[in-house]
């Protein structure tokens, strides 16, 4: 579990980053963008927008979900540019640690007016 701290500790000094350069905003499709600009240079290895089927009775279906980003196939980050986190994005959030088989997950919200303050750890 060392290594999850010590790469979620890295997550969250990226995050801050890009929050101190961009502020609050903008789509998350441009957070998303630096993030991963970010990661790769702090040589971090992820994958963007990695699909997730749903097993249905035995049949491995496509029904279109995606994670936003999930970094050394180990922490899965949703990212979010919205007001509030609701309920939903949080089981949202976890929906995708169940698919993926994950254990931890981080809700980014970059439009919080500090980064810390966006950032929720959640662990299955």
């Amino acid at each position: 579990m060392l290594l999850c701290e010590k790469l979620s500790s890295a997550i969250c000094g990226a995050a801050i980053e890009v929050h101190r350069e961009l502020g609050p905003g903008l789509l998350e499709s441009t957070y998303e963008e630096c993030r991963c600009h970010e990661l790769r240079t702090r040589k971090t290895s992820f994958e963007r927008q990695v699909g997730y089927p749903v097993k249905y009775k035995g049949v491995m279906l496509d029904c279109g979900y995606r994670a936003d980003v999930v970094v050394e196939k180990k922490i899965l980050l949703e990212l979010k540019s919205v007001e509030a986190v609701l309920p939903i994005h949080e089981s949202q959030l976890m929906t995708y640690l169940k698919l993926g088989g994950l254990k931890l997950g981080m809700l980014l919200n970059f439009n919080s007016v500090l980064m810390k303050d966006g950032i929720k750890r959640i662990v299955m």
